[in-house]
């Protein structure tokens, strides 16, 4: 369950999203997306009140989401990956010249070079690279604002900074970034902004260069840091649960 949640994203910036198991990171990003309803509260878009019931909606307004577990097919090239559920087709027939030009146009837009061809399988991609299909897929459709969960996740040294230069990129072409992390390293390297999540509501949301990472452990662990987050008075009587 949230409550008093006020998060605010920025075009051409990263924010990073934090908070301890059981912050309610997931529900939230699950109602940004459209995925759950909020009850209550305002949801507004580019300063306008908006209402999204459904995924397709926030697709619509131009919010993607790449999940952590990235929803690749691996039986499929990076095309196809691309614009699963999305084909393009000329006279009954797919349009595969137009999806290649279209998804070579991204990955060289997001500065990709990591992937040799745009009709490589999936499965014989690396980590990095399945990563960077996955994240190319929701800038492909003019999006705005892309939602990464957890892009680092189980990913090596090497390839934790091509995302990571990936996600800065995202920002510099003047998107607004949501970053789901547990990696404080990686939050404090790429992020603007960094909104902390502590049993269900938003304590903090602080300009990356107004907090140390200790503090940001502190917000995360007790909701309070110094001048940043709540009060002893405001501590909530039970816990929240996260979906």
């Amino acid at each position: 369950m949230l409550r008093g949640v006020d998060l605010d994203v920025r075009r051409g910036q990263v924010t990073a999203l934090v908070g301890d198991n059981g912050a309610g990171k997931s529900t939230l990003i699950k109602g940004i997306a459209g995925i759950h309803a909020f009850d209550a509260g305002d949801y507004e878009f580019e300063g306008k009140p908006v209402k999204v019931h459904g995924p397709r909606e926030a697709n619509a307004l131009g919010i993607e989401v790449v999940y952590q577990d990235l929803a690749l097919c691996d039986n499929l090239d990076v095309v196809h990956n691309m614009f699963l559920g999305r084909e393009v087709a000329s006279a009954g027939f797919l349009d595969e010249d137009s999806m290649e030009a279209r998804a070579r146009e991204t990955l060289d837009g997001l500065s990709v070079r990591t992937l040799k061809s745009v009709r490589t399988a999936v499965a014989s991609l690396s980590g990095g690279q399945r990563q960077t299909v996955a994240i190319a897929r929701a800038v492909l459709w003019n999006s705005k604002v892309v939602i990464l969960d957890e892009p680092t996740a189980a990913l090596g040294v090497a390839q934790t900074e091509q995302v990571l230069r990936l996600v800065r990129r995202l920002a510099d072409n003047g998107l607004g970034v949501i970053l789901i992390s547990h990696n404080l390293n990686d939050v404090m390297q790429v992020a603007d902004d960094i909104a902390v999540l502590y049993l269900g509501e938003m304590v903090a949301q602080v300009r990356k260069d107004e907090v140390t990472s200790n503090q940001v452990v502190e917000l995360i662990t007790g909701g309070q840091s110094g001048k940043h987050g709540r009060s002893a008075s405001d501590a909530p009587t039970t816990p929240e649960e996260d979906a």
